[in-house]
């Protein structure tokens, strides 16, 4: 090699190593850039709390948290009624008699709504966490910071909007002439019942009230929609209409969890019973959130508990898992093979204790990752391969029940408490249902019924019983009358096009 070669060598290596140890010693020194780190949630501190409360803790807490906390008013347009939209436009013919008066067609009205929330800021650049809800159809948001004018107001703009954790992440397009404080991110799954909590918000417009109590409960199923749920706080910190967005505090003033609901009755608005979302379930959500969408994973289910008296009767060896009770024609599972009554026991090989949990699993997987899926289906396990999808949770919806729907061949059951019909071609065209389907479709549900409790509706189709498939009312009624009280009967249900699955304990 020669020397000019050799010397070029060691002066690349000695810069390289010069660049190596500079930025070693930065990183030591806190000399790295900072970046806005749009991509990485805010740190939390795990820490245990210790230490005791003393007469001037919250006094200190509210002191220095309430500067970060903020209220929040929107403005959503909703198009005004008239009498048209409840009777419709005949409504001179219906009630009068007479044709409706010719007029020129009227633009729809809109009228705009106000409703107010409260929110925090977790970064100085102006991002604030708040509720969906207080958010969701806003045409125009408005901020008001501590300290200020009551009509000093800063415009704002939804970034991103979670409705499954009631969350969104706002920012200020208007900023203040001063620096702006910003919250500090405690553990929520460091606290347990009896913990100290203080929540500080906007109840009734009565800014930056600050309300003392006690974690109640933890992992409270509360539900979202339709087959979902979230596990929250319970709190019996006072929590009134204003507070949604809100932060839940700890000890160390900082946020455990965001106020989301309360339960009231009446012109009783606070009772002692409120939830917040836990902050870490929203913290790991705010990369996406910044981003502005928030991708979930799907697999086409719906799924409930297992029941208590049927943990043999499925085969299993204790009271856990989830079983299907319906499954979306064309989706995930679907095409995978899962079917209604399967037990789903363990999801990407970790086990599966309840409904909940299996709703958190799959949710929190990349839509497009292939999971095997463990079940148990007439008495025996097996694992099926699944490929995840993407939930469109706005898109889902929920399907309405059929409305009481008659049938030939009337035949009442012993222990369940429904009457049935057979499928004729009538009911099938009032059912919406194929040309060639079979089965016993439900006339009737005794009120407070095993079936009733079950969830069987007038107009469900069945179209199994257990193992055997069922072609008129006298099948169904023959295999229900095979099962002995209190044994529970596995129906396969049409239902709004789709096969559903329901347990049944006869009585």
């Amino acid at each position: 090699m020669s020397n000019r070669k050799i010397t070029f060598f060691y002066a690349l290596l000695v810069a390289i190593a010069s660049l190596a140890v500079g930025m070693v010693i930065a990183s030591r020194l806190g000399m790295s850039p900072s970046s806005a780190a749009q991509g990485v949630a805010p740190p939390m501190n795990s820490a245990p709390i210790t230490g005791p409360i003393t007469a001037t803790t919250f006094r200190e807490i509210a002191k220095t948290v309430s500067p970060a906390v903020v209220n929040i008013r929107t403005e959503s347009r909703q198009r005004a009624q008239d009498l048209s939209d409840f009777f419709g436009p005949d409504l001179f013919e219906r009630f009068f008699g007479q044709p409706t008066p010719r007029q020129q067609p009227r633009q729809p009205r809109d009228r705009v709504v106000q409703a107010a929330g409260t929110g925090f800021i977790i970064d100085k650049a102006g991002f604030i966490l708040t509720n969906n809800h207080v958010v969701e159809g806003a045409t125009r948001i408005r901020v008001s910071l501590y300290g200020e004018d009551e009509d000093q107001e800063y415009e704002a703009r939804v970034v991103g909007r979670d409705p499954l954790t009631d969350g969104a992440l706002i920012e200020l397009t208007e900023k203040p002439d001063h620096t702006l404080p910003e919250v500090k991110f405690g553990d929520s799954g460091q606290m347990f019942p009896g913990d100290w909590v203080m929540a500080i918000g906007n109840p009734f417009g009565l800014a930056h009230t600050v309300t003392v109590g006690i974690i109640s409960a933890i992992e409270r199923s509360f539900p979202i929609s339709e087959g979902r749920s979230a596990q929250v706080l319970q709190t019996d910190a006072a929590i009134n209409p204003g507070n949604s967005g809100g932060p839940l505090l700890n000890m160390r003033g900082e946020v455990i969890g965001i106020n989301t609901a309360i339960i009231s009755e009446g012109a009783a608005r606070n009772m002692g019973v409120g939830f917040a979302m836990p902050i870490n379930v929203v913290r790991e959500l705010l990369p996406q959130l910044r981003a502005g969408k928030v991708t979930r994973g799907r697999i086409g289910v719906g799924i409930g508990s297992v029941p208590a008296e049927a943990v043999d009767e499925f085969g299993l060896k204790e009271r856990a898992g989830a079983v299907v009770l319906n499954v979306a024609p064309g989706g995930a599972a679907a095409r995978a093979g899962i079917e209604p009554g399967d037990v789903i026991i363990a999801y990407n090989g970790k086990p599966i204790r309840n409904r909940d949990e299996l709703v958190a699993m799959v949710t929190a997987t990349k839509p497009g990752t292939t999971v095997p899926v463990r079940i148990v289906r007439d008495r025996q396990e097996r694992t099926i391969n699944v490929t995840v999808e993407e939930l469109d949770f706005e898109a889902e919806r929920t399907a309405s029940r059929a409305p009481d729907q008659g049938g030939g061949g009337q035949e009442t059951t012993s222990g369940f408490g429904i009457t049935l019909g057979n499928v004729t071609p009538e009911v099938a065209q009032r059912l919406r249902l194929n040309r060639n389907t079979q089965g016993a479709v439900v006339t009737e549900v005794e009120p407070g019924s095993a079936a009733a409790r079950a969830g069987l509706a007038e107009g469900d189709v069945i179209v199994r019983v257990g193992r055997e498939n069922i072609t008129n009312a006298a099948d169904a009624v023959r295999e229900l009358g095979r099962i002995p009280s209190g044994g529970t009967a596995f129906l396969r249900v049409l239902r709004n096009g789709q096969e559903t699955f329901v347990a049944v304990t006869k009585e």
